[in-house]
Order: C-alpha cells, then sequence, then structure tokens
C-alpha cells in the first residue's frame, strides 16, 4: 500500500554542482528500487537558514513528493542519517 509523501531536506551549502546532482540522483534512485513512484523533485537552490547547523549558515534545498510504501521512507531517512551531504531532513505524510 502506497501513501503520498513530501520530504525535504537540506544539503550542505559548500557541495559543487555536479556532486549536488549525484546526490539527488541517488534518492531519487533509492525511492524507485524500493517502490515510490513518481518522484518529483523540486531544486530549490541556496537559501540562508533561520540558525545555524552543523557550523553552516547557509543550505541546498530540495524537496521530493512521492508515493511509497513506510518501508521505502524509512530506508531513505536511514540514508539521510548515513549521509555526511545532508544536514537536516523531515518528512512528512500528505493527507488526502
Amino acid at each position: 500500500m502506497s501513501t503520498k509523501y513530501e520530504t525535504m531536506y537540506i544539503l550542505r551549502p559548500d557541495l559543487t554542482d555536479e556532486i549536488i546532482d549525484q546526490t539527488i540522483t541517488r534518492y531519487q534512485t533509492l525511492l524507485a528500487e524500493q517502490g515510490a513512484a513518481p518522484v518529483e523533485t523540486q531544486h530549490r537552490g541556496k537559501r540562508r537558514l533561520a540558525y545555524e547547523l552543523k557550523k553552516f549558515k547557509e543550505g541546498i534545498y530540495v524537496q521530493m513528493n512521492y508515493d511509497a510504501p513506510t518501508t521505502a521512507v524509512a530506508e531513505l531517512e536511514k540514508s539521510f542519517r548515513l549521509s555526511e551531504e545532508v544536514i537536516r531532513f523531515l518528512t512528512v505524510r500528505e493527507e488526502d
């Protein structure tokens, strides 16, 4: 059973464009492999953070909207926790 989710994550601001694109693709692929469809990704760009996170004052925001089983979300969040590129993330379930 699939549910609609929205995930927003913040990448370190010192990453190159190539690494940012690779990171976004990695998470899209991870979700697709876990049974998510369709994965809509919006690159929101670099923005100033409301407060300092891990000694960064800016971050690169990426938003993903997708339908997925809960196991896919758990795997995605596990990957975020282990990543050095991601400084913060949040996943919410969308109401119908």
